[in-house]
């Protein structure tokens, strides 16, 4: 028999809500949830918006001892998996604990705990000799990224496979491409999978300005993210993350656990070119999205919806409208294509995982999310990008794209349940 992976189980930490809920309300209503920081002063960078979350910790059930312990990355995922376990309405107890696996992504680690520390420890970056026994206890936690991946398995009893993925921007989607893997192979027959990042200190906002690639859009932070558009003037950075609950298929059906959709295709390529510059021409995502659809046995004219990458820089928002062109010909211009990112902002490895959320719930309700702040498409870009309004839309198949600096180009199919029919090979 073929081992399947379905999603029975979503839960998220974003900007604009505390839940999953939430987070749908907002995308369908096509709100923005960009703002001035407020995390820390960021008057001396030239990009001074986020896409930050109102998130008490305490709140949301977490105790004095794992606030102190985890970095703010760490305590966005473990609530994640709880509110996603919960949705599912699986009980893990009552399964052996060989058998849940744990895959986790992310760009930058425990960046917030990390450049506190150091902060704390060097006077303010005066002091280049730092005497470590002042740390706290658990700042080798914060050095090790996979500590985010093994918060998430410690809080659930998983003693499967664990992993922490961290390719850059496509971290959240290879995370889960990784999840789909282990239940295809007959590694794990659950696994909370998906990702978290919380970058926004003013280490983060320094890189990205120093490479101009944050929006300088101060004076209107609530339209700052504004992908596709002809004034568009670069990403909005943010925080959050998101994390399913995969099960094998045939085992979900038996228990009668409510399916959102099934992971059908998943791929991935490098364009071995450029650390953080792409092609005009999309051929690498392109190839990503031709491998996942061969994968998954589907034609091209399958793919009802896609949820892009949509950074809302010129690079990125042309290599991608070519890689559809490229790899749905035709059908391209027919397939409507929306990027949440303009809602969301881009929380980096986080941010694919939140898509997949994102798609997963499109599907559930039919309906595709707004590409918000749209106003004048960027003549180069001339598909149906679903501006400002969500749009009641039929689909059977979501596809959803990403792309990371290191030259990561990653594509993953949806399926609503019942649909797509196949024996994978």
């Amino acid at each position: 028999m073929t081992r399947r992976a379905v999603i029975t189980g979503i839960g998220v930490v974003a900007p604009g809500g505390p839940d999953r809920e939430a987070f749908w309300d907002l995308l369908s209503a096509g709100r923005t949830a960009t703002r001035r920081i407020s995390l820390f002063d960021p008057t001396p960078f030239r990009s001074q918006v986020a896409a930050e979350v109102d998130f008490d910790p305490a709140a949301r059930g977490l105790t004095d001892a794992q606030i102190l312990r985890m970095d703010r990355a760490a305590q966005f995922a473990v609530v994640g998996a709880r509110e996603a376990v919960e949705d599912s309405g699986i009980e893990l107890d009552a399964v052996e604990p060989e058998r849940i696996a744990v895959s986790i992504g992310s760009a930058v680690g425990c960046t917030m705990g990390l450049e506190q520390e150091y902060v704390t420890l060097s006077d303010g970056g005066r002091n280049w000799l730092v005497d470590h026994t002042k740390g706290v206890p658990h700042l080798y936690g914060y050095m090790v990224p996979s500590t985010l991946a093994v918060e998430v398995a410690r809080d659930a009893g998983a003693e499967g496979p664990v992993a922490l993925i961290s390719t850059g921007c496509t971290s959240g989607l290879d995370s889960i491409g990784h999840a789909m893997q282990l239940i295809e192979e007959g590694s794990a027959d659950i696994v909370l999978a998906g990702a978290t990042d919380a970058p926004l200190s003013p280490i983060t906002s320094a890189c990205f300005d120093a490479i101009k690639a944050t929006t300088p859009d101060n004076h209107r932070p609530e339209s700052a993210s504004r992908p596709f558009d002809r004034d568009r003037s670069g990403f909005v950075l943010a925080e959050g993350s998101a994390v399913l609950v995969l099960e094998e298929k045939s085992a979900a059906e038996a228990r009668g656990a409510h399916i959102y959709a099934e992971l059908v295709g998943f791929a991935g390529r490098s364009n071995a070119f450029h650390m953080t510059g792409l092609k005009a021409d999309g051929r690498e995502m392109s190839e990503a999205i031709t491998r996942a659809l061969a994968q998954a046995k589907l034609d091209p004219t399958a793919v009802g919806y896609i949820n892009a990458h949509g950074s809302g820089t010129k690079q990125n928002d042309r290599h991608e409208t070519a890689a559809f062109k490229r790899s749905l010909g035709d059908h391209a211009y027919r397939t409507p294509v929306s990027s949440i990112k303009s809602m969301v902002g881009h929380s980096l490895g986080a941010i694919g995982s939140i898509e997949v959320a994102a798609s997963a719930l499109a599907l559930e309700h039919q309906v595709v999310p707004p590409t918000a702040n749209l106003e004048v498409a960027d003549a180069e870009c001339d598909l149906d990008y679903v501006p400002k309004t969500a749009r009641e839309h039929r689909m059977d198949v979501v596809l959803s794209v990403g792309s990371g600096f290191g030259g990561f180009q990653s594509a993953m199919l949806l399926a609503r349940p019942g649909v797509v029919a196949y024996e994978r090979s």
